[in-house]
């Protein structure tokens, strides 16, 4: 369902609908471990900065984290949330794991004691993905249909900045930040994907395709915006 590189580059996590993680070897195309401990689907999968955490979160909202270089149980199954995890991310330190769900909350989750910190975040409809900026004072988080907005919270306080960010018509699906903060990238079930000026909140670009879009990333020199979706095809700008 997901998959999260390695910060190394060579490995890759997949998560499944078999309840199942495995980490692959990306030069040889072969499974290294297989990781197993939910008893549900398998939605979202992020992997730490340093390589040595994967956080899994399934669709009865439990959560699971692994040691990232033998696969064994950091934690047991956690509760997370009311239901499915959409998506999770640590924070670019390590210290911090947000987990957004189709509950409309997120939790910010201290990496050390594996506690909540705070009280959820909520928003007004399924979080669908989260992301965090490159220096680590922001968290930005997307909704679906039923308010297709971006979010963006202070990470100091756990505050949201301002109002939504409005423009996308249907389920924002993916976010990305490129390597020096300035952009983001959405890709939504509306068949675009926009390009957002950090600083200002101001779209700058919008790009069409002819089905809705289910990903988005930068590509590492940020020279390009790369989109896939239920067109099964993968879209360069």
């Amino acid at each position: 369902t997901t998959a999260a590189i390695f910060p190394d580059g060579r490995r890759m996590v997949t998560s499944s609908h078999d309840t199942t993680l495995r980490v692959w070897d990306l030069k040889g195309g072969v499974v290294l471990m297989k990781l197993e401990g939910h008893i549900s689907n398998v939605c979202a999968v992020a992997v730490s900065g340093d390589g040595q955490l994967i956080a899994s979160g399934d669709e009865d909202g439990m959560l699971i984290v692994w040691n990232g270089e033998t696969g064994k149980y950091l934690t047991q199954s956690i509760t997370g949330h009311q239901y499915w995890i959409s998506s999770l991310d640590f924070s670019p330190d390590g210290t911090v794991l947000a987990t957004g769900s189709w509950d409309s909350t997120i939790q910010v989750w201290n990496t050390t004691t594996w506690e909540v910190q705070g009280r959820p975040l909520t928003i007004n409809s399924h979080n669908m993905s989260l992301v965090w900026t490159p220096n680590g004072t922001r968290l930005l988080s997307a909704g679906a249909t039923s308010d297709p907005t971006i979010r963006e919270w202070d990470t100091s306080t756990w505050q949201q900045v301002g109002g939504p960010w409005s423009g996308h018509t249907s389920d924002v699906n993916a976010l990305a930040v490129n390597s020096t903060g300035t952009l983001l990238a959405s890709a939504s079930s509306d068949k675009h994907v926009r390009l957002w000026r950090l600083s200002d909140r101001q779209t700058i670009a919008i790009f069409t395709t002819t089905r809705e879009v289910l990903c988005v990333a930068f590509s590492i020199d940020g020279t390009r915006i790369l989109g896939g979706g239920e067109d099964k095809k993968i879209s360069g700008w």
